[in-house]
């Protein structure tokens, strides 16, 4: 029987240093969990015993749990490196099987899925407005998510926000005579650059002629070719306001790279006659080129942008969480991975930072949980209980030995 107990002993030691070595060889991977080794004592009664001078049957392994604190977060210079700030794991679709993990080294494999380094694709979810800035998702529709790598489309020009200041004592001119060639047939202009369809730029000129003492004329260009033959009639009050119409239609014929003519609104809202110099305070368009991909953002509620040279951006997904009743129920699968199992209870899917679930860190990694000085400090009593219960399997057999010697 104390052999038995030694040996029992022997292996619980055995199976603490083996979770001991490996949270230490872990401490430096990606989101690991370090484990912890739990036993209990082996205690037998046969019946009709008497269990006040019952003695105990050794020990055993009774699991290895998982110990899911939060790791450190590290920043790294890779935006598409993900840590979870918080409780939640990401989820990954491995050729239809859906698993789990806390690391978040993730990269654009040749087809434009996000996917970590065993190409396990994350999962996400898919803008309702895709190409647009609209942040609403199908939160009921779990896919891969993949990045845009083509061009952005272009928007040619709708809208034109014109906010100058007219000189209120500039002369007084015949509007009716005005010719954009003749600097001495208006009294200021001014110009932006419009888009048509295609996204090629135009080169748009508004001209203003004071007709009377509170009246004004603008007429516009595009690409030297007058749009408004009878231009857009302006008038003020004695404060110097705008009063009447402020917008005004526009269009033009189709140009001759096969883009649309434009067709929009020109809205001087803002426009004053003060006694000032002639100002332009603002002077804008909503069209713009075509643009590359040059980067992709992911913020904190995992909303995932795509950003172009033209400036604009779009929404490509949401990436999204899973969470468990119980997390030290899942199955480690290794390649810091997990399966979800009856234990664990069934995933809960949602966006970070909705729920109890965190928020998502770009440019950053969670680092191991493992605190390297407490692990060395239990190898060392993982060691002293090898060779305590070894020197109760030694004095086992000098206390066997000396019976058997007995004449």
């Amino acid at each position: 029987m104390p052999f038995n107990i030694g040996l029992s002993g022997l292996n619980s030691a055995q199976a603490d240093l083996q979770t001991t070595g490996n949270n230490v060889s872990n401490a430096g991977t990606t989101g690991f969990k370090r484990s912890r080794a739990e036993f209990g004592d082996v205690f037998a009664q046969s019946f009709g015993g008497v269990s006040q001078t019952a003695t105990g049957g050794g020990s055993r392994l009774m699991a290895v749990t998982q110990q899911f604190s939060q790791g450190r977060t590290e920043f790294t210079e890779n935006g598409l490196d993900l840590a979870i700030d918080g409780e939640g794991f990401f989820v990954l679709n491995d050729g239809g099987n859906r698993l789990y993990t806390r690391a978040g080294e993730f990269q654009v494999n040749r087809d434009g899925f996000l996917v970590n380094n065993q190409g396990q694709q994350l999962q996400g979810y898919p803008p309702i407005n895709p190409g647009s800035t609209d942040t609403d998702f199908n939160t009921g529709q779990l896919g891969d998510l993949r990045l845009q790598t083509g061009a952005s489309a272009p928007q040619a020009t709708s809208e034109i926000e014109a906010l100058v200041n007219l000189q209120s004592d500039a002369p007084i001119l015949d509007p009716d005579t005005f010719d954009f060639d003749d600097p001495d047939s208006y009294n200021y202009s001014t110009s932006l650059t419009v888009y048509d369809s295609l996204g090629t730029s135009r080169d748009a000129r508004l001209y203003f002629v004071k007709s009377d003492e509170r009246e004004w004329t603008a007429f516009m260009t595009v690409d030297g070719e007058p749009i408004n033959e009878d231009g857009f009639e302006l008038s003020f009050d004695a404060s110097g306001q705008l009063d009447g119409d402020t917008e005004f239609a526009f269009t033009t014929d189709e140009f001759g790279n096969g883009a649309d003519g434009l067709d929009g609104t020109i809205d001087f809202a803002g426009t004053t006659q003060f006694g000032g110099d002639f100002a332009v305070n603002d002077l804008g368009q909503d069209g713009f080129a075509s643009g590359r991909l040059t980067g992709v953002d992911i913020d904190s509620s995992g909303v995932v942008f795509a950003r172009f040279t033209n400036g604009q951006s779009s929404v490509l997904g949401q990436v999204a969480l899973a969470n468990f009743t119980n997390p030290q129920g899942l199955e480690q699968l290794g390649n810091n991975n997990w399966a979800e199992t009856f234990a664990a209870g069934d995933p809960v899917f949602a966006s970070p930072g909705t729920g109890n679930l965190g928020q998502i860190q770009s440019g950053a990694l969670e680092a191991s949980n493992v605190d390297i000085a407490q692990e060395l400090v239990k190898l060392i009593t993982a060691q002293r209980n090898f060779q305590a219960n070894a020197q109760t399997i030694s004095t086992a057999d000098q206390v066997t030995q000396t019976i058997i010697n007995i004449r």
